[in-house]
């Protein structure tokens, strides 16, 4: 394994730490059943402002949520949750992309980011000089029984210039990350892939092929998690299409259901039998993604 920068799973605020339940790294709940949701809220303080992700918080009540986009560093949002803990993983550039994970379980170690020793392996750097290992986009949480990755996966863009990234870098370097983890622990990763994996995933895929999101080379980076041996948790209890965690905001496209899924919680093979539920949470309102989510059994 190699060496990372990891750092203590201190809370993020004094109000965050009042209450754990003595839950350290582990689920200790009735039944064992953990609620982990996902969700890019582009932008976690236009969220916080109409209120939809504290009524989110309080109608969900989630065990962990990861969050995707979040465009502020810690702090810039009033956010008072004081049975959760907050783990952030800021951009350096202000107001750009972001993790966080907002947990009730003390995690037993926290990484932001890739380890150091992957920049020599990778080239997160694109053709406009953006290094795409500091835009917050990876924050891993170990627990008791399994690690946790929330991910926020850089996005093509609409002339592809940024395809090359992920294709030839990024979506190899998450991969090879997650199975070293594998290698300690079972894994759950989760966050926005920005990729539509197959046919059945997007409403227009004959439209979109070839596209951002639904290139030929974005397909076959998430393949490579399905053969390495990750499941697709919620195609473990849905099929066909219909099923979207994305719309834009033109032409009226998610009361239409017009949409892409590119919303995914993986887990370990291991997992697999563990996994109780997946949804996709389309009623809740306030970003132009869903929340997604899992019952894990453990």
């Amino acid at each position: 394994m190699k060496k990372y920068s990891a750092r203590a799973a201190q809370p993020a605020t004094p109000q965050s730490a009042k209450s754990t339940d003595g839950a350290t790294g582990s689920a200790r709940r009735q039944g064992g059943a953990l609620r982990i949701y996902s969700w890019n809220v582009n932008g976690i303080r236009a969220v916080v402002r109409k209120g939809a992700f504290q009524d989110f918080i309080a109608k969900r009540k989630p065990d962990i949520v990861c969050l995707q986009e979040t465009k502020a560093q810690q702090g810039q949002a009033e956010i008072d949750l004081p049975d959760y803990e907050e783990y952030w993983n800021s951009a350096h550039k202000a107001g750009y992309s972001g993790t966080a994970i907002f947990t009730k379980i003390k995690p037993l170690k926290v990484i932001d980011g890739f380890p150091e020793s992957f920049a020599k392996k990778y080239n997160f750097i694109d053709d406009k000089t953006r290094d795409s290992a500091n835009e917050g986009r990876v924050i891993a949480a170990e627990f008791d029984k399994f690690w946790l990755v929330n991910v926020y996966t850089i996005n093509a863009k609409d002339d592809l210039s940024r395809l090359p990234l992920k294709y030839e870098h990024w979506d190899p370097a998450f991969l090879a990350y997650v199975k070293e983890l594998e290698e300690l622990k079972p894994v759950v990763f989760c966050g926005d892939l920005n990729v539509a994996h197959t046919e059945d995933d997007l409403a227009r895929p004959k439209e979109n092929k070839g596209k951002k999101g639904f290139t030929n080379e974005e397909r076959e980076g998430f393949q490579k998690y399905i053969d390495a041996g990750f499941i697709d948790t919620f195609r473990l209890f849905h099929k066909g299409n219909g099923h979207y965690s994305w719309w834009t905001h033109w032409a009226n496209a998610r009361a239409r259901n017009v949409g892409w899924r590119i919303d995914y919680l993986l887990v370990s093979k291991k997992l697999a039998p563990k996994i109780k539920k997946a949804e996709i949470h389309s009623e809740v309102m306030g970003s132009d993604h869903a929340p997604v989510s899992i019952t894990l059994d453990i």
